[in-house]
């Protein structure tokens, strides 16, 4: 049996009291989140959390069994709510820092990456890692915060684009290879709700629409010809090849031999998005495999701590 333990820092403030801990981390999303609740009233006193924590403040989260406490989250504080009896503390990495405003621009013929590392630049960071080479014929930045033009940047292209303490990071979309985990079924699974599909079951046909270099709408169809169908949908001017890249892209997303869905597991092992995760199953061999994890929703309570981890494509 293991003992749950937790520890929160907030800015010079050391939680001591928890009612329950929600971190959400996806691949697909700009920036990881968190929800803290506290209870609001202590032995008929009532917090004066004003004297302890203010929105903009640092936050940790770690949580773990035994006092073996893994650094789950780190970021910042963006709001907090003083509803049903209890402080709500709502939390974002460390894209917090890019709700700052830029200066209008527009550019011609630019990179995604000279496009971010101006944001980046205009708000006071310089870090930036790019392996992402799409390139806008043109593209306008008018009355936006950094934020605003990275979740543009993001929906245009679908790339990964997420901060790690200064540093802003731009990657072609679910390419990233972080750890590795293993579940079994027979071992460390406690629920599941997946779906064995045939790659050959799953025809999909992507049609990419947006602007030509001319300026006039243009579509770009790849995959199957009658396929379950999907689309994309890009606001700024690229090339035909520039959105082929983009239709491409999710349709390796979408077309595999494997499960699709999400297991729910323990604290243990810990997995975050972009991990690879074997998942073994005994009494069918041919499932067993393993998938690019997009996306971990972990809970933490008292009643335990639990994760759900959504699997993408399959990767082996």
């Amino acid at each position: 049996m293991f003992d749950m333990n937790w520890d929160i820092q907030i800015g010079n403030y050391k939680l001591g009291l928890l009612d329950s801990v929600e971190i959400n981390r996806s691949v697909d999303l700009l920036t990881d989140t968190a929800t803290v609740v506290v209870p609001a009233v202590v032995y008929n006193q009532t917090l004066e959390h004003e004297k302890f924590v203010k929105v903009g403040d640092p936050i940790t989260i770690r949580l773990g069994y035994d006092n073996n406490l893994v650094n789950e989250f780190s970021g910042f504080v963006q709001r907090i709510d003083t509803d049903d009896g209890n402080l709500t503390f709502n939390c974002e990495d460390s894209m917090f820092l890019t709700r700052k405003s830029v200066a209008n621009k527009q550019f011609l013929k630019a990179s995604i990456k000279e496009i971010a590392q101006y944001c980046m630049t205009q708000i006071g960071l310089k870090e930036i890692k790019c392996t992402y080479d799409i390139i806008y014929q043109k593209f306008v930045i008018n009355n936006a915060n950094a934020f605003d033009v990275f979740k543009k940047l993001k929906d245009d292209t679908k790339a990964s684009i997420y901060m790690i303490g200064n540093t802003l990071h731009i990657h072609p979309p679910y390419i990233e290879k972080g750890g590795d985990v293993i579940y079994d079924f027979a071992v460390n699974i406690e629920e599941s709700d997946l779906k064995y599909r045939r790659k050959d079951d799953r025809q999909f046909e992507v049609k990419v629409d947006g602007v030509g270099l001319d300026g006039k709408k243009v579509s770009v169809t790849v995959g199957v010809t009658g396929g379950e169908k999907r689309s994309i949908t890009s606001t700024e001017p690229m090339s035909k090849s520039e959105l082929e890249k983009l239709g491409n892209a999710e349709l390796s997303r979408l077309v595999y031999d494997g499960y699709e869905g999400n297991i729910t597991c323990w604290l243990i092992p810990y997995v975050e998005p972009t991990y690879t995760a074997k998942v073994i199953d005994n009494d069918y061999a041919f499932k067993t495999g393993s998938y690019y994890v997009t996306a971990v929703a972990t809970r933490f309570d008292e009643n335990g701590g639990v994760r759900t981890v959504e699997l993408g494509q399959k990767v082996s």
